[in-house]
C-alpha cells in the first residue's frame, strides 16, 4: 500500500511512521501554548526531528472541546512563519493541520506537504479540488460536530460502523473530485465527538479499519479520555498515551500522531520488533 504526498512516498508494511506535533496556538490541550511563539515552534520542531519523527505536524487552531474558533487571516499569521522557516531546516516533510482551504492552500505554497483535515468534509468540495490540484497527502478525519459542539452528548447507532460508513463515504468523494486514492490517509478521530466509551471501542476496532486499503492514523496521544478511564491529571498522561500507540501497532496501524515522539518512537519499535517475532 502506497502513500505519496508530492514528492514523498511511503510503501507500507514499513515501520509505524511518527507524526509530531507543534501547536502554534495559546490555548492547546497539551501544552498550554508553550509553543505559541514562532521562536519556539520551530525549535520544537527541530527537536521533534532530532527525536525521531518522521513528519511535523504544525497546527495553529486548537481543536479541543469547546475551543473557540479562530480566522483566517490569524490561524496563517500563526502557522506561515513557522512553515516558511521550517521548510529548509528540516529533511522530513510538514503537514498542516486545519480545516480552512485557504490555510491549506497558503501552508502548501510555504513548504507544507500533507493537509491534516481534522474537519473532513465541513468545507465541501474546496479542500479536495485543493488536494488534488496540489499533489498533497490528505488525512481525512472523522468528527462529530464541531469542537464547540462535538462533545455535547454525542450519539452513533453503532460507533465503529458509522464511522467506517463516513470514511467511506469521504474517500469516494475525495475521488471524484480527482484526488487518487494513494493520496489519502484515514483517521478515527479519538477524542471528536465520542464519548470514553466511543474511543474505547473505536480503539478496539482499530483491525476493522484496515480493510479500508488505506493507511490508517491515529491520535491518542495525551487525550482527556485517559483521565477520566484513569483519574490522572494532564501531565500524568504519556504512560497510557504509550499503551495505545503500542496497542495502534500491534493492530497495524501505519502512522501515530504524538507529542512524545522518542518515548513513543522506542515503545512502538520494540512492539514492531516483537509482532515480527510472532507474525
Amino acid at each position: 500500500m502506497l502513500w505519496t504526498a508530492r514528492q514523498h512516498q511511503w510503501t507500507f508494511p514499513r515501520p509505524t511512521l511518527l507524526m509530531g506535533i507543534v501547536n502554534v496556538t495559546p490555548d492547546s490541550f497539551s501544552d498550554g501554548g508553550r509553543f505559541f511563539s514562532h521562536d519556539a515552534a520551530v525549535e520544537r520542531a527541530l527537536e521533534l526531528q532530532a527525536e525521531g519523527a518522521d513528519l511535523i505536524d504544525v497546527g495553529g487552531e486548537s481543536t479541543r472541546p469547546d475551543a473557540q474558533p479562530v480566522d483566517e487571516a490569524e490561524e496563517r499569521r500563526r502557522v506561515l512563519p513557522v512553515i516558511e522557516r521550517l521548510t529548509p531546516q528540516l529533511r522530513i516533510p510538514i503537514s498542516i493541520d486545519t480545516r480552512k482551504p485557504g490555510v491549506a492552500r497558503a501552508a502548501l505554497a510555504a513548504g507544507a506537504e500533507i493537509v491534516n483535515d481534522v474537519g473532513a468534509g465541513s468545507s465541501g468540495r474546496a479542500m479536495a479540488e485543493l488536494v488534488a490540484a496540489t499533489g498533497a497527502g490528505y488525512v481525512c478525519m472523522h468528527m462529530q460536530g464541531t469542537p464547540q459542539t462535538m462533545q455535547r452528548a454525542p450519539r452513533y447507532t453503532d460507533v465503529v460502523a458509522d464511522v467506517r460508513a463516513f470514511l467511506l463515504r469521504h474517500r469516494e468523494r475525495l475521488r471524484a473530485a480527482g484526488v487518487r486514492g494513494e493520496q489519502i490517509v484515514l483517521d478515527v478521530g479519538i477524542g471528536f465527538g465520542k464519548t470514553l466509551a466511543h474511543n474505547l471501542t473505536l480503539l478496539r476496532a482499530l483491525g476493522t479499519f484496515r480493510t479500508l486499503d488505506r493507511p490508517l492514523l491515529l491520535g491518542a496521544s495525551r487525550k482527556s479520555f485517559i483521565s477520566r478511564l484513569l483519574g490522572v491529571g494532564l501531565e500524568e498522561r504519556l504512560p497510557a498515551s504509550l499503551a495505545c500507540a503500542c496497542w495502534a501497532a500491534w493492530q497495524g496501524v501505519h502512522i501515530l500522531r504524538v507529542h512524545d515522539v522518542a518515548a513513543t518512537r522506542q515503545a512502538v519499535r520494540m512492539i514492531e520488533a516483537l509482532r515480527e517475532q510472532t507474525s
